[in-house]
């Protein structure tokens, strides 16, 4: 036995636990590929799959078709289907409530509520632009019930669903309507109108961010037309 297994060398220093979904020593790269820009390959792949198939019923070995790679790569990286989704979710979540944050620092709510509806629907457009199933992944109805991916899904829905209330707040409140139970009314309205828009900008893959946020600045201005 060696000084060191025998206790007599330096104690070893702790080495900090591996993010959500990834797994300690992973392989450096296949084929030649970095491993990040694999990383980012697969991450993709699967926030397609899952958006567009929820988590019950997503493929693990579509995933690997679409990036090129064996199933086994992929729990190599992810461990898991679940570490996959956990590790896809996040990086949603963090682009959706960052884009809403932005929308909502740049375009406060005006008496007349013009301008923070259409910022935030803008901000949402051009963040998933390339990847507009995405939204899906943060609203799957597969998730199994009281599984950490529903916990996680619905921890960010909760903060999706707070910033929604202070731009809902402070709009009724800028047309003097402080009633708490008109604001919970309207912010389920807004959430349920913001996913359906998702759900029509799926369906209309020739329409461009750019191209729905002009639909939304008429049909804001329709709405709002007595």
């Amino acid at each position: 036995m060696d000084s060191t297994s025998a206790g007599a060398g330096p104690a070893a220093t702790p080495t900090a636990p591996p993010p959500p979904g990834r797994r300690r020593g992973r392989p450096a790269g296949t084929k030649g590929v970095p491993r990040a820009e694999r990383e980012e390959q697969i991450l993709a792949a699967a926030v397609e799959e899952f958006g567009r198939h929820g988590h019950a019923s997503a493929s693990m070995a579509a995933i690997a078709a679409r990036v090129g790679v064996t199933k086994p790569m992929l729990y190599a990286y992810f461990d898991s289907k679940d570490g996959l989704y956990l590790a896809c979710l996040e990086r949603i979540a963090a682009r959706v409530i960052e884009a809403i944050d932005t929308a909502m620092a740049g375009a406060p709510a005006t008496t007349a509520g013009e301008q923070l509806p259409h910022a935030v629907l803008s901000g949402l457009f051009s963040a998933l632009e390339h990847r507009r199933h995405a939204w899906f992944v943060l609203y799957d109805r597969t998730l199994p019930p009281d599984s950490e991916l529903r916990r996680a899904a619905q921890r960010h829905r909760g903060t999706v669903d707070a910033l929604a209330a202070q731009g809902i707040a402070a709009l009724l409140s800028g047309h003097g309507n402080e009633d708490p139970l008109d604001a919970d009314a309207l912010k389920h309205m807004w959430t349920g109108t913001v996913s359906a828009l998702m759900g029509w900008w799926i369906a209309h893959p020739d329409q461009s961010a750019r191209d729905m946020s002009a639909r939304c600045a008429r049909l804001l201005t329709a709405v709002r037309t007595p």
